[in-house]
């Protein structure tokens, strides 16, 4: 394990209290702590972001938050490109026409992980993807800060821009930001379908 990664995790980790929980957001525009589950429920795509950054803490404890997902046989088959510079994010941003949001964003994390010709691998290592960006998304509605994802059409111009190697794809990007238009809270009717139609208890 690179101890470089190591040393980012643990001062990330550092930033929170005992139990876990940052004693001060320093990018959340509320002072109240978040719990699991206000995180879970106040979690909504924000494609619209005001101009301050990231902290440099945050944005670490969101990516120890993807570090530290769950993956078939642990294979850990994934890496993250974390990209705050203006000018890269505004070419990020061509890589897909829905994409346009992460050049306004304050920072992208790229979700990176291996070609394979083999289906079942594919197929793990999209499922393996889909935990960490909710890892990511849940870590960062923690902080009150605001995330989307963008897919990725364009891979030649996405390997230009993040510099990946050639067995490797760029599977989706996820914007972060301070929410323009209104901080996280938790939302108390979402759109969803209703409990009741979506659970199913020991049978269809």
């Amino acid at each position: 394990m690179d101890h470089a990664v190591e040393e980012a995790g643990e001062r990330a980790w550092r930033g929170v209290t005992g139990r876990g929980r940052r004693a001060h957001p320093r990018t959340s525009l509320r002072e109240v702590q978040v719990e699991t589950w206000d995180a879970i429920r106040s979690r909504r795509n924000v494609r619209s972001y005001g101009e301050g950054p990231v902290a440099p803490e945050d944005l670490d404890r969101i990516l120890e938050a993807a570090r530290r997902t769950p993956s078939a046989g642990n294979q850990q088959a994934w890496d993250f490109v974390v990209c705050t510079d203006r000018e890269q994010l505004a070419r990020l941003a061509r890589v897909w026409r829905a994409a346009r949001h992460v050049a306004s964003s304050a920072a992208t994390i790229a979700l990176v992980a291996p070609s394979s010709d083999d289906a079942r691998m594919r197929y793990l290592i999209q499922f393996d993807l889909g935990q960490a960006t909710m890892s990511i998304m849940v870590a960062a509605a923690d902080l009150g800060i605001g995330s989307a994802h963008a897919g990725v059409h364009d891979q030649e111009l996405a390997r230009r821009v993040l510099g990946f190697p050639e067995d490797r794809f760029c599977a989706l990007l996820i914007t972060l930001g301070t929410p323009a238009d209104r901080p996280l809270t938790p939302i108390q009717r979402p759109d969803r379908r209703p409990f009741e139609e979506v659970v199913h208890r020991g049978h269809w």
